[in-house]
């Protein structure tokens, strides 16, 4: 294990450069000696949107534009839009003079070098023997890759002119001929890099014979920053976010309510993930496990706070809540089939590749002898493609929707007597119906079904009954 560490940066943290210097780079801890640090960045704030789509909306960027437009160049405009979004960006970073003019030149020239290849695979996509298809998972690569290159090289230039000796990673292969794997990609970019002398700025986008987004989708960043981490041995990987990994939602309780998470372990964070509210993506997260390698999370706007450390063997000390949290629009599918008794595990297969094939994620699911209900985390219209197919093999079954929402308390350990009927009590108590509930044995996380429009009564409930706040900070345990 080496001394240094090995940092990602989020993209609403990398958009406020002056806290990104002052809270990371150098903070008093380490404003007399910055290095002995990686830092693998992500593109700025709404950039990754504009290039592929808006993550929340579905807004169209420019590869969804381009992806669904086939007799239409909307996607050209989209890309004008963006270039002038990025020049303004490095207007702001770097005023007027010499280094602005490089900056644009950097970022305009792989603009437009993606508007050309898009253009010609455009047009080579006309005749009949080319399909788009085959191409786009490509295209998506390509564009994802230009939003971390331009905040990658912006933030070594601004920090080479302050004095720091910064050295940009490009693990984009824009320029690259040669296929690689993850691993060996990041083995070379690192070979010749001083650790002691060099800050290395590092895109949070890597290109592989394989393909990141894949698997990863827009979670590809967080798998470079652990491979990283794992292949350069490092002593701690830190994630800086705009936010503290809290014992709650401080919009939905109150931040005086709340209160950072100081330390949990590796699988409380898979269930944050699960839920959508990833501390780290747990496949990204497996790699530091397996390695030995705790992982902090840090919000950049308080540098002196220490975060929330996570690693594999932590237990809290007593059985507590540790976090509430939850998910929203959320739909409920239920098959219900009188067949389906003695034959669960046939329909359970079956329904799964129906899901599997739209590209739903699954975030629980439930069943009894004669039904199975799988919580979907997705939009209705890919919703109503899974049910018309289901209705199709199971023309006998009853299949029904319905949009709700999951609330979970989670801890390292939450073996507690009575904790189950509290929660459940405190949800009556604020006239919260229970459509479905799930706790498993392991004892570290419950979830309630619960209807959308009851989801933050929900949160607010749970978190009043199940954790509270004492002077020192963190979570009053359940059990003495």
């Amino acid at each position: 294990m080496n001394s240094h560490t090995v940092e990602k940066i989020g993209g609403t943290s990398m958009s406020d450069y002056a806290a990104v210097r002052n809270n990371i780079v150098l903070s008093p801890y380490h404003k007399e000696n910055p290095y002995q640090r990686v830092f693998v960045v992500s593109a700025y704030g709404g950039i990754t949107n504009l290039l592929l789509e808006h993550k929340k909306t579905g807004q169209a960027g420019v590869y969804a534009l381009f992806a669904n437009g086939v007799k239409d160049d909307s996607w050209k405009t989209s890309l004008q839009v963006l270039k002038q979004e990025m020049f303004s960006i490095n207007a702001k970073l770097f005023g007027d003079g010499t280094l602005l003019k490089q900056a644009n030149q950097f970022i305009g020239s792989r603009l437009d070098e993606a508007e050309h290849c898009l253009a010609d695979l455009h047009r080579l996509c006309q005749h009949g023997h080319f399909s788009l298809g085959a191409h786009l998972a490509t295209v998506r690569e390509m564009l994802a890759s230009i939003g971390e290159a331009h905040s990658a090289w912006n933030m070594t230039q601004l920090l080479c002119r302050e004095g720091i000796n910064a050295r940009f990673v490009d693990l984009t292969a824009w320029e690259g001929s040669k296929q690689s794997g993850l691993d060996e990609q990041i083995s070379q970019a690192f070979a010749d890099v001083d650790m002691e002398r060099e800050l290395p700025i590092v895109t949070g986008y890597a290109h592989t014979e394989k393909g990141l987004m894949s698997t990863f989708d827009r979670g590809y960043s967080e798998m470079t920053f652990s491979r990283i981490a794992v292949i350069t041995q490092a002593r701690e990987a830190i994630i800086h976010k705009e936010f503290h990994l809290s014992s709650a939602d401080p919009r939905l309780v109150g931040e005086d309510n709340v209160v950072p998470i100081g330390r949990t372990n590796y699988e409380v964070a898979d269930h944050l993930a699960n839920l959508g509210m990833e501390a780290i993506h747990p496949r990204a997260a497996k790699g530091l496990r397996q390695h030995n390698i705790p992982l902090r999370v840090k919000n950049t706007f308080e540098p002196e706070h220490a975060g929330t450390l996570i690693t594999g063997d932590y237990v809290s000390d007593k059985a507590r809540v540790e976090i509430i949290a939850g998910c929203r629009d959320v739909y409920a599918i239920e098959v219900f089939d009188q067949d389906m008794t003695d034959l669960q595990a046939k329909y359970d297969t079956e329904i799964l590749e129906v899901i599997r094939r739209f590209k739903a994620r699954v975030v629980t699911k439930d069943s009894n002898a004669n039904t199975i209900t799988h919580y979907l985390s997705t939009n209705l219209k890919t919703i109503k493609r899974i049910i018309q197919v289901l209705k199709q093999n199971y023309p006998e079954a009853e299949v029904n929707q319905q949009k709700v929402a999951i609330v979970s308390a989670i801890g390292s350990d939450m073996q507690v007597s009575g904790i189950l009927s509290k929660a459940v009590a405190a949800l009556a108590e604020n006239q919260i119906s229970v459509l479905a509930l799930h706790q498993s044995m392991r004892q570290v996380d419950m979830q309630f079904i619960i209807n959308e429009d009851d989801y933050a009564r929900a949160i607010k409930s749970l978190h009043n009954c199940l954790v509270e706040v004492h002077n020192h900070g963190s979570a009053i345990c359940l059990a003495s």
